[in-house]
């Protein structure tokens, strides 16, 4: 919702197909997330610049060599998700939150593409990846069907604060105040 209230050009985007694909009706079903292809790129782009696990222990099964540098088998690595995910040699305008860059589906969340791995990847992939994204997919509907969004007191989109803690996981340092207006009756 961060990133959305920022760019009100996406939240209306975002809106408007998750207000066409329901159409009045109150139930989400799973074959309306499938029509959601708008709101996937959002929620894929949300988990490249915010990750909620920035960084990924990993050990190495065998000795490789990593930038020149020889890593012997055994050895703990720390992956840095969060950087990964803002590298200009794979994203370009990689602090920018665009979700039309994964429109071409080439790149999704399950671990293959290693520049972007806001669940892990390999045998120690996030068990809970699928229920965590469509808890998110789920939610985010919700939020975008039923409600309109806006910043309190005349408050400008550039003025939201988007530091987050450093850790192991992260989160926002300072709390999101929106005012919801109801846009649609509530179940």
């Amino acid at each position: 919702m961060s990133e959305l209230i920022r760019k009100p050009e996406t939240l209306e985007k975002a809106q408007k197909e998750v207000r066409q694909v329901l159409s009045g009706r109150t139930q989400i079903t799973e074959k309306d997330l499938e029509k959601l292809t708008y709101l996937k790129m959002v929620i894929k782009e949300t988990l490249r610049l915010h990750p909620s696990a920035p960084l990924l222990l990993r050990e190495c099964q065998e000795t490789c060599l990593v930038l020149g540098y020889k890593v012997p088998a055994g050895t703990r690595v720390i992956i840095n998700g969060y950087g990964l995910g803002r590298d200009e040699r794979y994203w370009v305008d990689a602090e920018e939150f665009k979700p039309e860059r994964f429109a071409d589906g080439s790149v999704d969340y399950r671990g293959n593409n290693f520049e972007y791995l806001p669940f892990g990847s390999g045998r120690r992939v996030c068990p809970g990846m699928n229920f965590g994204y469509a808890s998110v997919e789920v939610g985010l509907t919700h939020l975008l069907y039923y409600f309109d969004w806006k910043l309190p007191k005349g408050m400008k989109a550039e003025e939201v604060d988007m530091r987050a803690t450093a850790g192991i996981a992260t989160q926002r340092l300072s709390p999101l105040f929106m005012i919801a207006t109801p846009a649609a009756p509530l179940p």
